[in-house]
Formats: structure tokens, C-alpha cells, sequence
């Protein structure tokens, strides 16, 4: 995507995971971070980082959720039509929902909606809850929605 001002967009961390490594001297702490990025006006992306320390995890996630940033289609404050997407282990329900419903998802298909700027939906996660998955998931099916 062209000329993006990293000002407008919020971050929403999704996961953190703390990876042990044993060596013969003891346990090596690493850490992973899942980052959501979005502008709230149709535009979101996802991101992956490790690193010995947390803060530095989700910098590099955040660097690199700029590299996959999505334009999706709103319609008013919700979706156009009812979707539903497989990733991996992970299955995907998205419903449009009436003005002041709000969002209804669970887990870390929730940050990927509001970061989209979709106010009213019903979503349902079937199958593997797995954060990277689910947000994988949830990307590619809302690319999927046609206006």
C-alpha cells in the first residue's frame, strides 16, 4: 500500500508466547508477540515477531503487520453478506448484523474486526482457537466480502 501514515493506525496486541529453548547451562527465554494493526476505516493487517525481550517482539511484529496491511469492504457499519473461511485448523463464521448490535467475537477475531472499523457483526469461531490461525482467518475471509 502506498503513502500510509503509520500515525493513523492503533495496534492491538493479540498474543504473546514465551518459547523455551533447554541448553546444557539451563533455559533460553525468547519471546513471540501477534500484533494487529488497523485505521478503523477498512484498512488491517496482522504481524509476527521474536525476540529475547517482549517490547522488541512486538516492535518487529508491528514492522512487519505494515508489510501485510489489507483493504477491505465496509458496508455502513457492518459487512455486505455472510462469509465463512477455513485457515489451517481454524474456521471463520461472519454475519451481518442490524445498526447497535455491536461486535460479537470472541478472541482474536475481535481486534481484527474493530481494527477494521466494522461496528456491527456476528462472528462464530469454529474449530481451532489458535490466535495466529484465527487471525489469518478473519483477514482473509473479510478480503473474500464483495461490496
Amino acid at each position: 500500500m502506498e503513502n500510509i501514515n503509520r500515525e493513523d493506525f492503533e495496534e492491538a496486541i493479540v498474543n504473546i508466547g514465551r518459547v523455551t529453548k533447554v541448553v546444557k547451562g539451563g533455559r533460553r527465554f525468547r519471546f513471540t508477540a501477534l500484533v494487529v494493526i488497523g485505521d478503523k476505516k477498512g484498512t488491517v493487517g496482522y504481524g509476527f515477531g521474536k525476540a529475547k525481550e517482549v517490547p522488541d517482539a512486538i516492535k518487529k511484529a508491528v514492522d512487519d503487520a505494515f508489510k501485510n496491511l489489507v483493504k477491505i469492504n465496509i458496508k455502513g457499519s457492518t459487512i455486505a453478506h455472510d462469509i465463512e473461511h477455513k485457515f489451517n485448523a481454524s474456521r471463520i463464521l461472519l454475519r451481518p448484523a442490524s445498526e447497535g448490535t455491536g461486535v460479537i467475537a470472541g478472541g482474536a477475531a475481535r481486534p481484527v474486526i474493530e481494527l477494521a472499523g466494522i461496528k456491527d457483526v456476528l462472528t462464530k469461531s469454529i474449530g481451532s482457537n489458535n490466535p495466529n490461525s484465527l487471525v489469518r482467518a478473519t483477514i482473509q475471509a473479510l478480503t473474500r466480502i464483495k461490496s
